[in-house]
């Protein structure tokens, strides 16, 4: 009886599509993150379930909103399982398993480099278990990197151990574009230290970029050698990065609570720099986010929805997206029935699953502010501010996080969680695949 029911079991898991297994894998190490987090010698006596439960999703989605103090409610050894967490996150747990069987030498099988396919998005199982081994270096030679700068700057501010814990925890969080912080005050006292404004963005606009844009430019060093989704990658990230700081700069400059506080004006373009890079995933601040001009806030949820690139730390609907969202619209009205760019034809397939992708996200989003609105009376921008930000797994607030009922904190879990896995998952439980036994002659639908 027993061997049936693994058989079954066996035959149900193997029937099953990997972005399904992968939301149930991410969803068994939240639920064993909360209940690492509730132990007595990880918290100082006042994280409760749902606080523990909240922290664990915001940390394995590398997201970076909170109910509490990271720095006063969690022990080091908590601290030490949210970077872990953020650590599963960032890497994907698919990627973390096919490191350490290939440490201990067993094979990676089809079935798991199917999950493995799927958990870095990609189209097919060539050379993947070669760019998790780019990956592995990577992460390794950026985060040590990270945490020996940051560390000549917080040792010696905060003493030789708690200076180095604080630089590794704040590496891990800003190459994983988490968010987290063990300074209750975030970054803001650190808004026109150099080495901060360099470091930390740098950690997370390669992390954002995605591992495969990384893998193809420790490939590939001339720009003509590049595939075409790295070009993409790096032209939109450059293209964004500088309209943001630009924007950011004309919209906050006579700001008295953000920009306006500083005199010199290389500390408000500094300041400019690092908001307008962690913005569209990251989640770090260097200034008060809910004095924020409700012009900017707007503009920050836009750039929190776009996100970083595929197969990164990153969340939103991706830089890549977005971009062959506006190619489409350029192509239409151009009269053209095909997409290019970089010399590169863009099929049709990747044009409808645009569509899916873009429209689905507007679904969950329009849905959470809808949850968020009906049952909390926070200002409109707030909770728009906070979904966007929990869509996108940036971990930005104007405040409202601490505010949540259990009702508005289940739906932001929810919703980091799907901008983690990615709204295509959901398409995946919703989609049933069936082919048409009859063709119907075209027909004529009024648009626009």
């Amino acid at each position: 009886m027993l061997s049936g029911i693994r058989r079954r079991l066996k035959r149900r898991v193997l029937h099953t599509p990997p972005p399904a297994i992968l939301a149930a894998l991410y969803l068994i190490v939240v639920l064993a993150g909360m209940a690492t987090l509730k132990l007595p010698f990880a918290h100082n006596g006042t994280v409760t379930w749902s606080d523990a439960l909240f922290t664990s999703a915001s940390a394995i989605t590398v997201t970076g909103l909170i109910v509490v103090d990271t720095a006063v409610a969690f022990t080091p050894f908590g601290q030490g399982v949210i970077a872990a967490l953020i650590q599963l996150g960032g890497l994907g747990l698919m990627v973390f398993a096919a490191l350490i069987l290939g440490a201990l030498g067993i094979p990676v099988g089809l079935g798991a480099q199917a999950y493995l396919r799927e958990d870095l998005n990609q189209t097919s199982l060539r050379d993947l278990l070669s760019l998790t081994r780019v990956i592995l270096r990577v992460v390794v030679l950026f985060e040590t990197a990270g945490a020996a700068l940051l560390a000549l700057v917080f040792v010696p501010d905060h003493g030789f151990a708690a200076g180095l814990w604080h630089a590794v925890f704040h590496s891990i969080s800003a190459f994983n574009n988490a968010g987290f912080s063990t300074f209750t005050p975030g970054l803001v006292p650190y808004a026109t230290d150099p080495m901060v404004n360099v470091v930390i963005p740098l950690l997370f606009i390669i992390g954002g970029i995605g591992y495969v844009v990384v893998a193809d430019l420790w490939r590939n060093r001339r720009w003509a050698r590049l595939a075409m989704h790295s070009k993409l990658m790096l032209v939109g990230t450059a293209g964004l990065l500088v309209g943001a700081v630009a924007l950011f700069a004309i919209l906050e400059w006579s700001n008295p609570r953000t920009l306006g506080q500083f005199d010199s004006i290389i500390d408000k373009l500094t300041v400019s720099w690092f908001q307008a890079a962690t913005t569209r995933t990251a989640g770090f601040n260097t200034t008060d986010i809910a004095a924020l001009e409700d012009s900017t806030s707007l503009m920050f949820i836009a750039l929190m929805l776009i996100g970083g690139g595929p197969a990164s730390t990153a969340g939103g609907i991706k830089v890549t997206t977005f971009l062959v969202m506006i190619l489409a619209t350029i192509a239409f009205f151009r009269r053209r029935s095909e997409l290019s760019a970089f010399g590169r034809s863009i099929g049709l397939e990747e044009v409808m699953k645009v569509m899916a992708l873009v429209s689905i996200s507007l679904v969950v989003v329009f849905l959470g502010v809808f949850v968020l609105t009906f049952s909390h009376r926070t200002p409109f921008l707030d909770i728009a501010f906070e979904v966007a930000s929990a869509f996108g797994t940036v971990g930005l607030s104007r405040g409202a996080t601490a505010e949540l009922d259990e009702v508005g904190r289940a739906a932001i879990i929810a919703i980091m969680f799907l901008g983690r896995v990615g709204p295509l998952t959901l398409g995946f439980f919703l989609a049933t695949q069936s082919r048409p036994r009859v063709r119907y002659p075209a027909g004529q639908v009024l648009l626009g």
